[in-house]
């Protein structure tokens, strides 16, 4: 069952917010996803998104609060059904920094919701 956490987004249990993610090693995560990027199809099929703690239309609780961002990757793959943005989804996978930023490849995911088009 999805436990409250500070920021009002129920979290289930071992569930780390992208802020809080460590360096490196096997998490389990949650966010909502910002953007998505297709790549042409001359080059090596790849899909990713960039996914962040922040829930649209809403500003940080605290001020100065650092924002967490992290890439996920699915290599070999040019679309992956319903993941697209504004949906929120949970992450589990082998974490890594590529380019400076938190990045997974290939994650086990889980889609918590979707916004409505309207």
């Amino acid at each position: 069952m999805a436990d409250p956490a500070p920021d009002g987004v129920p979290r289930h249990a071992g569930t780390l917010p992208i802020s809080q993610l460590p360096d490196k090693g096997r998490v389990t995560c949650q966010g909502r996803i910002e953007s998505v990027t297709f790549l042409p199809a001359d080059q090596a099929a790849a899909f990713s998104a960039m996914v962040s703690d922040a829930e649209p239309g809403k500003a940080s609780a605290q001020p100065g609060a650092r924002r967490g961002r992290l890439r996920v990757v699915w290599l070999g793959r040019r679309r992956v059904p319903g993941i697209e943005a504004g949906a929120e989804i949970r992450l589990d996978g082998m974490l890594s920094t590529n380019n400076g930023l938190p990045t997974m490849f290939n994650p086990r995911y889980e889609i918590l919701s979707r916004q409505e088009n309207e």
